[in-house]
C-alpha cells in the first residue's frame, strides 16, 4: 500500500496526422514520462490520441473530467494555424480559466525561441479537474513542465507544474507528491501534509 493518494491523469495528443498513423505520435509518451518521474503517487494514465477536431477535443476533455482525472494534459494544436483549435475546444469546456499557466508557458518558450508568442495554450478548471494545454514538442513539455535549470541544477525559471499540486488540492483533488530534484511543488506552510511514519 503506497503513503500517497492514488491519481487519475488524463493525456491527450491532438494531431491530425499522428492520429491518423501518419507518423508516430511522441506526445503521449513524452507525458507519460515526465510524470513517471515527477510525480511519487501511484499514477492510473487515461491515454488519448485525437485529431484537430474541436469537438472531438471538447468531447474527450469532458469525458476525462467524468472518468474521475485530476488533471488532464493536452499536447499539440495550439499555434495559430487553421486546425489549431485545442484552445478553443478547452475554454468551451471551462467553469473557471487559469491564465498565469498560459503566460508561463510562453515565459519559457520564449528563453528560446521569438515564435512562443504564436502559443496559445491555455489552461482552465472543469468541475474538480485541472485541464493544462501543454506545447507539441517533448522537448517543450518538458521545459514548460519542470522550468530551467542552470548548470549546478538550480532552477532559472520556475515550471508550471511546481503550481499544479497546490491547484489540484484547492479544487478538492487528490495530493499530488513530487519528487523535488524533478520539480519541486509550491504550497504554502499550512497546505503541506506532514509526511507519513
Amino acid at each position: 500500500m503506497s503513503d500517497y493518494d492514488k491519481v487519475k491523469i488524463g493525456i491527450v495528443s491532438i494531431s491530425d496526422r499522428a492520429s491518423t498513423g501518419v507518423y508516430e505520435d511522441k506526445g503521449l509518451p513524452a507525458l507519460q514520462e515526465w510524470l513517471t518521474r515527477a510525480l511519487k503517487n501511484p499514477i492510473t494514465f487515461e491515454p488519448r490520441l485525437i485529431p484537430d477536431e474541436q469537438a472531438r477535443i471538447s468531447a474527450t476533455l469532458i469525458e476525462l473530467v467524468d472518468a474521475g482525472c485530476a488533471l488532464v494534459l493536452t499536447t499539440g494544436g495550439t499555434g495559430p494555424a487553421k486546425r489549431d483549435v485545442t484552445p478553443e475546444a478547452t475554454l468551451a469546456v471551462a467553469h473557471k480559466e487559469m491564465p498565469g499557466f498560459g503566460e508561463q508557458m510562453r515565459q519559457i518558450s520564449l528563453k528560446f525561441v521569438p515564435t512562443a508568442i504564436l502559443s496559445r495554450q491555455v489552461a482552465v478548471i472543469r468541475d474538480q479537474s485541472l485541464i493544462i494545454n501543454l506545447p507539441g514538442q517533448p522537448k517543450s513539455i518538458q521545459e514548460t513542465l519542470e522550468g530551467l535549470k542552470d548548470a549546478e541544477g538550480k532552477p532559472v525559471v520556475a515550471g508550471i507544474f511546481a503550481a499544479v499540486p497546490y491547484c489540484v488540492d484547492l479544487i478538492g483533488g487528490p495530493y499530488i507528491d513530487t519528487h523535488d530534484e524533478v520539480c519541486k511543488a509550491f504550497r504554502p506552510k499550512s497546505a503541506i501534509r506532514p509526511p507519513k511514519a
